[in-house]
Parts: C-alpha cells; sequence; structure tokens
C-alpha cells in the first residue's frame, strides 16, 4: 500500500481573508438559481378555413327558338280596331313643307316612302291627304296651296307604286292649324300634308 506523503507544499495555507471569499463562492454557486424557463410561444393560430368555392353550375339548357319565315302582316291584328282610332293614333306621319312651298324636300320625301311602306303592308286601305297652310295669307291662296300641297305627296305616292284610286287628296287651307300658336315653331308643324285612314 502506497502511503501518499503530504507535505506542507502540497496544500498551502489560506489566509482568513482567502477562506471567507471561497465559503461566499461556494456558497453563491450553491444558491443559484436554475435558469427560468421562458414561456412557450402560443401555438401558431390555424388557418382560416375558407369554404371551397362551389361547384360551377352546368350551363342551363337553351332553347333555340325555331325561326319563323317573316310573311305579311296578317290583316285580323287590326281587324277589331275602329277607323277613329287608328286615325286618333295615326302610324302615318305628316310630310311638312317649307313657306309658301308644295315641293317635297328630302325629310319629306323620307317620310312619303315611310308611308307609302305602310299603304304597301295593309293593302286595303285608302286614305285621304290633306292640304294644310298656316295662318299668313289669303283664305283662297292657302286654299290653292294645301290642295298642292295634298296633291304633290299623292304623286309622289304613286310614283312610288301605290295605286291612285286609294288616295283621295283635299285642302282645308288655313282652317285646321296642328298648332294654334302665331309664331314660326307653331307655323313649321301646321304647313303639313296629313294622312287619314278613309277605309281599310
Amino acid at each position: 500500500m502506497v502511503k501518499l506523503m503530504t507535505t506542507p507544499f502540497m496544500f498551502p495555507r489560506i489566509s482568513r481573508t482567502g477562506l471567507i471569499v471561497l465559503c461566499l463562492v461556494l456558497a453563491a454557486c450553491a444558491r443559484r438559481q436554475p435558469p427560468v424557463a421562458q414561456p412557450a410561444p402560443p401555438p401558431a393560430a390555424p388557418a382560416p378555413v375558407t369554404a371551397a368555392p362551389p361547384p360551377p353550375r352546368p350551363p342551363e339548357r337553351v332553347e333555340e327558338a325555331v325561326p319563323v319565315p317573316a310573311g305579311p302582316l296578317r290583316e285580323d291584328t287590326i281587324a277589331g280596331v275602329s277607323l277613329d282610332d287608328l286615325n286618333r293614333n295615326s302610324p302615318f306621319k305628316p310630310v311638312l313643307f317649307t313657306l309658301d312651298s308644295a315641293d317635297l324636300d328630302d325629310a319629306g320625301r323620307a317620310v312619303a316612302s315611310a308611308n307609302a311602306g305602310l299603304l304597301r303592308k295593309y293593302a286595303t286601305w285608302v286614305i285621304t291627304v290633306e292640304g294644310h297652310c298656316d295662318e299668313r295669307g289669303t283664305a283662297e291662296y292657302n286654299l290653292a296651296l294645301g290642295e298642292r300641297r295634298a296633291v304633290a305627296v299623292r304623286t309622289y305616292l304613286v310614283s312610288l307604286g301605290i295605286a291612285p284610286d286609294r288616295i283621295r287628296t283635299v285642302s282645308y287651307g288655313r282652317e285646321f292649324p296642328f298648332d294654334p300658336g302665331h309664331d314660326e315653331r307653331a307655323w313649321a308643324q301646321t304647313r303639313r300634308a296629313h294622312f287619314v285612314i278613309t277605309s281599310k
């Protein structure tokens, strides 16, 4: 057995102050607190659940309309309408004239052509074209001018293929103004050839 020999050099003497410091260090180490556990972060919020988009609706079935061949307008659509009602809500437009004129301008010919189209659709209608004038001029002058206006429209309709025996003419001169006013706006509406359905 080996006997350890100690000498005063192996364990040096510690001063009293050093011993106190050593004790304090050891005591501090003994009282050392374990590290404080950091709180765990809250769990991540789950991703919001979004509803899946609804599946696309199947396309609706569209029934295709069977084309109906265009034909002549049936006369029975107006069979129950009286002449008074037809003339009250007349499908015809008046042909307007300039001052002291019985000549059809481009606008007048366009209106007369549209009216001729109606006469072709309703082949049994007979019309009267009334000639009207504004209040200026003598009664005799306006009667003659109104007659010329009515005849000019009748001649144009005949040139478009409307039978002459379906178109009568009359002049009222200044007796029946369309607008009773006494200014150019009223007179311009009164200088006209007015269409009246006399039989159907």
